[in-house]
Protein backbone atom coordinates (compact mmCIF):
# COMPACT_ATOMS: atom_id res chain seq x y z
CA UNK A 1 0.00 0.00 0.00
CA UNK A 2 1.17 3.56 -0.89
CA UNK A 3 1.31 6.12 1.83
CA UNK A 4 -0.34 9.89 0.65
CA UNK A 5 2.56 12.20 0.29
CA UNK A 6 3.65 15.47 -0.72
CA UNK A 7 5.75 16.54 -3.62
CA UNK A 8 8.19 17.52 -1.22
CA UNK A 9 8.12 13.58 0.05
CA UNK A 10 6.33 14.32 3.56
CA UNK A 11 3.53 12.18 4.66
CA UNK A 12 0.29 13.34 4.50
CA UNK A 13 -1.60 11.88 7.72
CA UNK A 14 -4.02 14.62 8.36
CA UNK A 15 -5.88 14.06 4.65
CA UNK A 16 -5.41 10.24 5.54
CA UNK A 17 -7.64 11.34 8.79
CA UNK A 18 -10.37 13.74 6.99
CA UNK A 19 -10.37 10.16 4.36
CA UNK A 20 -11.40 7.80 6.94
CA UNK A 21 -13.83 10.09 8.79
CA UNK A 22 -15.66 10.77 5.12
CA UNK A 23 -14.35 14.72 5.11
CA UNK A 24 -13.28 16.24 1.63
CA UNK A 25 -9.61 16.62 1.53
CA UNK A 26 -8.37 19.88 1.24
CA UNK A 27 -5.30 20.63 -1.00
CA UNK A 28 -5.13 17.80 -3.21
CA UNK A 29 -3.20 19.47 -5.60
CA UNK A 30 -0.35 19.04 -3.02
CA UNK A 31 0.42 15.33 -2.93
CA UNK A 32 2.27 13.25 -5.27
CA UNK A 33 -0.30 10.43 -5.42
CA UNK A 34 -3.50 11.75 -4.39
CA UNK A 35 -4.63 8.63 -5.43
CA UNK A 36 -3.13 6.66 -2.78
CA UNK A 37 -6.30 8.26 -0.47
CA UNK A 38 -8.45 5.73 -1.98
CA UNK A 39 -6.75 3.37 -0.39
CA UNK A 40 -8.23 4.47 3.38
CA UNK A 41 -11.48 5.11 1.90
CA UNK A 42 -12.91 1.79 2.28
CA UNK A 43 -10.78 0.11 5.28
CA UNK A 44 -13.44 -0.69 8.09
CA UNK A 45 -11.31 -1.49 10.80
CA UNK A 46 -10.12 2.28 10.40
CA UNK A 47 -13.76 3.68 10.32
CA UNK A 48 -14.52 3.41 14.23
Amino acid sequence: ADIPRTKSGKIVELAVRDVVHGRPVKNQEALANPEALALFADLPDLQR
